[in-house]
């Protein structure tokens, strides 16, 4: 199932926060818990429509706004922490550890100027997710090696 998560949650009512590890290191954690909050009731619409799972591989595809060059990893592992938290505290998975989640991988998916996001993609490894998991791998390579091999961002 994929899940589109955006890249901004409110941290307050007139302060808007980025979801990237540069923000979060520097931020208050009172302030990171009302992000979080934001984050889940910002997504729990997507998550409570879809499925519950047991054992899953999640792959997260960063869309930014603009040509800026950023550090997909920064952006990329807080949408891990928060979407994973949210799966378990909404009750889609029971918990979000290694035996439940062993496999998360992350990918920079070119520019959505319109709806910068990251998608989420959570694929139950049972009997033919493992073939699901490298297809999504596989299109996203592709995507990218069909710009010319060139970074668009140059």
């Amino acid at each position: 199932m994929k899940y589109i998560s955006p890249l901004k949650v409110k941290a307050s009512k007139k302060k808007d926060w980025r979801l990237n590890l540069n923000e979060y290191r520097n931020t208050y954690f009172r302030t990171l818990n009302t992000c979080k909050v934001n984050y889940k009731q910002d997504m729990a619409r997507q998550v409570l429509a879809g499925p519950s799972y047991n054992k899953v591989a999640c792959i997260y595809t960063v869309y930014p706004k603009s040509k800026r060059s950023f550090d997909v990893g920064n952006v990329c592992c807080i949408h891990q922490k928060f979407f994973e938290d949210a799966l378990v505290e909404l009750g889609k998975l029971e918990d979000d550890n290694f035996n439940n989640i062993p496999l998360s991988i992350y990918a920079y998916g070119g520019i959505d100027s319109e709806n910068p996001h990251v998608d989420v993609d959570v694929i139950e490894l049972d009997t033919n997710g493992v073939e699901k998991v490298i297809q999504i791998v596989y299109n996203i390579i592709n995507k990218n090696n069909n710009k010319g091999g060139k970074d668009e961002r140059n």
